[in-house]
């Protein structure tokens, strides 16, 4: 049984065929493309139908090479989203996620609404690039759009409604919008009352597993295809992620590593309490009634910041250089909070870094490889922080961590983590979104009773390499000093 995933990351997307041959599961990648943000103005937007595009060229691909798969799904990044006209056309391109027109959104709300009234109803972690906080930053610059729309669709749902022609929200994605209350199992109305939306935009989101149409006539005619189903999957690529986690047990605690760091665990009930609220966790929708309680972590977006403004100086490395440039640089010389709002736009990274550490009295990184190694050490010990402090509000104990997606082909990254988390990790699969997202299709064809014998297909299916904890000493005093600069404001 032959199927496609689409997989769309923040910096790029994919298309990949899988195969399930004598319960072993083979993937191939049959179509890769660049996602890149287009700046017009002041503004930061995605290039929405040069996806849709290449969405189409997948096919295309598969196509030539003789394959009409069975099925298809798309995942994708969250919060980002498109509106929808009386004429059901786009009314413009979607904002990027880091364009700066939420620029004070988030604090304005919160205290209209208060931060305990938005996190009992949604559990959903403060970001100031929320979907809800978008909406409330359109509404208070009158964007001329919001006159025109009549529905609303997050990335996935708008690119299936390119190719399919039904508009269907669907429920990982959702419940990222900060306007889904998890109590209710609905749209929050008070809140799209309260910045001025209609709750008419928005349908009853379909669980991962649901059938959301089939390709629409005039692509199945140009494309020379047939009538292929297309399935919702855990549409968040996270949701998705988290369904290729190849754990043995129910207990387990993950970490999706790309251009963010997604850490957390699955649990079957929202964990919406005071210590939630204070340390900013989230509790974003999972497949087959389970919950994501995680935390936002910058991730590799610092780091691949920095080395494309050394490429614009005209400096060139490949990957492997950076990390032996980063290995040799001598260890545990500064720290930066990755997740502090000053990293979170695009722009000079190495000035940032260098403030950070002046504010806060510490040695300022003085070549590329000192720079790269303060960035990784500081995520990796960033990763020991929230893992504790996922264990409190779980109450869960975790042996080691789950590390997937394509961060873990940084191999020192993945050292380092197991180094500053004092256990194992294990990595693999790094495909994890797109691996979910065909776990997901198989399991609504019935290929898959359920999660669990999925999870076990692609245990026997994808190495893991296990990484141990080594220079337990030096890692347990690094991270009583980083505690320091993470804890405690800069000033």
């Amino acid at each position: 049984m032959t199927i496609l995933a689409y997989d769309l990351g923040a910096g790029s997307g994919r298309a990949i065929v899988g195969r399930l041959t004598d319960y072993q599961i083979v993937t191939q990648e049959i179509h890769r493309f660049a996602n890149e943000p287009v700046k017009v103005g002041q503004h930061l937007y995605w290039d929405i139908l040069r996806l849709y595009y290449e969405l189409q060229q997948g096919l295309v691909t598969a196509k030539q090479e003789r394959i009409i798969p069975e099925s298809i799904g798309i995942d994708s990044w969250a919060v980002d989203f498109g509106l929808i006209g009386r004429s059901g056309e786009l009314l413009g391109n979607p904002y990027h996620y880091r364009d700066p027109h939420t620029t004070g959104m988030m604090e304005e709300l919160m205290a209209e609404l208060t931060a305990e009234r938005i996190f009992e109803a949604t559990g959903i972690q403060f970001l100031s690039f929320n979907t809800l906080y978008q909406l409330a930053a359109m509404r208070r610059d009158d964007s001329s759009m919001l006159k025109e729309a009549q529905r609303l669709l997050m990335i996935p749902d708008l690119l299936r409604y390119f190719m399919t022609g039904e508009m269907i929200n669907e429920f990982t994605n959702a419940t990222t919008t900060q306007l889904y209350n998890t109590r209710q199992h609905e749209w929050d109305r008070k809140l799209l009352s309260h910045i001025g939306i209609p709750s008419s935009w928005f349908g009853k989101p379909v669980q991962p597993g649901t059938a959301a149409g089939r390709l629409r006539s005039s692509l199945m005619e140009e494309l020379g295809l047939p009538a292929i189903p297309v399935t919702a999957v855990a549409e968040h690529d996270t949701a998705s992620a988290v369904v290729a986690v190849p754990a043995l047990s129910d207990t387990f605690a993950y970490l999706s590593c790309g251009t963010w760091s997604l850490m957390g665990t699955e649990v079957t009930e929202p964990v919406i309490n005071e210590q939630a609220l204070k340390l900013n966790f989230t509790n974003e929708g999972g497949a087959y009634g389970t919950y994501r309680l995680l935390k936002n972590i910058m991730g590799l977006w610092i780091f691949q910041e920095y080395k494309r403004e050394c490429e614009r100086d005209g400096h060139y490395a490949s990957y492997a250089d950076w990390l032996s440039g980063a290995e040799q640089a001598p260890p545990f010389q500064s720290f930066i909070d990755p997740d502090d709002p000053v990293f979170l736009h695009a722009g000079d990274m190495a000035k940032r870094i260098a403030d950070y550490c002046r504010r806060s009295h510490q040695p300022v990184p003085q070549s590329r490889g000192a720079v790269a190694r303060c960035i990784f050490e500081s995520l990796v010990l960033k990763y020991r922080y929230v893992l504790e402090l996922t264990e409190q509000l779980s109450g869960q104990a975790f042996d080691g961590l789950h590390m997937v997606g394509g961060g873990i082909q940084n191999r020192l990254l993945c050292q380092w983590t197991a180094n500053a988390i004092e256990r194992p990790v294990w990595a693999g699969p790094a495909e994890g979104s797109a691996i979910g997202n065909l776990a997901v299709q198989w399991i609504a064809q019935g290929t898959f009773r359920d999660i669990r014998e999925a999870r076990a297909v692609i245990r026997d299916s994808f190495p893991v390499d296990v990484y141990e904890p080594q220079e337990g000493d030096m890692w347990q005093q690094a991270y009583q000093r980083f505690c320091r600069y993470i804890e405690v404001p800069v000033q």
